[in-house]
């Protein structure tokens, strides 16, 4: 599910941050997310799958296996399609700390939730470990919290 418009993802290359080590790869990251691109997420991460996301109450789920990590986004992109709703994110400050087989990065980032014609901002703090494989630099581990919400009186809840 593509987005029409060009988003802040979509020139993520001009961005300052753009020769830092795994900023193209979190670019990535999040447009697999905002286009339910399951396949280029997979192919972006290790099998270790340890994360914690952010559910769509604002609270967290942690997922600890590859099925569960598989069952969270096919539910995620089912669930964000069948509501009409679309994602987007803008990085607003990134951070890494490369070494020769592992790499941690600090996020910050806006998600936008649109659904109609109301959006909703969610600013988040992630943290990433990223690791050496045999095929190449895959994020091994996803934290994220939620750090504030701007949320219209008039938005959508879904059902």
């Amino acid at each position: 599910m593509a987005i029409a418009t060009k988003s802040w993802l979509d020139t993520a290359h001009s961005s300052s941050w753009a020769d830092s080590p795994f900023f193209a790869e979190t670019v990535e990251l999040l447009r697999s997310v905002r286009d339910h691109d399951f396949d280029s997420l997979a192919d972006l991460c290790d099998d270790d799958f340890g994360i914690v996301d952010l559910d769509p109450n604002g609270g967290s789920v942690m997922v600890r296996n590859r099925a569960e990590w598989e069952g969270w986004f096919n539910n995620l992109f089912a669930q964000l399609s069948a509501i009409g709703a679309a994602t987007d994110s803008e990085i607003l400050d990134y951070q890494v700390l490369p070494t020769a087989d592992m790499a941690l990065s600090v996020v910050e980032f806006r998600q936008s939730l649109s659904m109609g014609e109301s959006t909703a901002f969610f600013d988040c703090v992630t943290t990433i470990v990223w690791k050496r494989t045999e095929s190449g630099w895959k994020e091994a581990r996803w934290h994220v919290s939620l750090l504030s919400t701007d949320i219209p009186e008039d938005f959508p809840v879904a059902a």
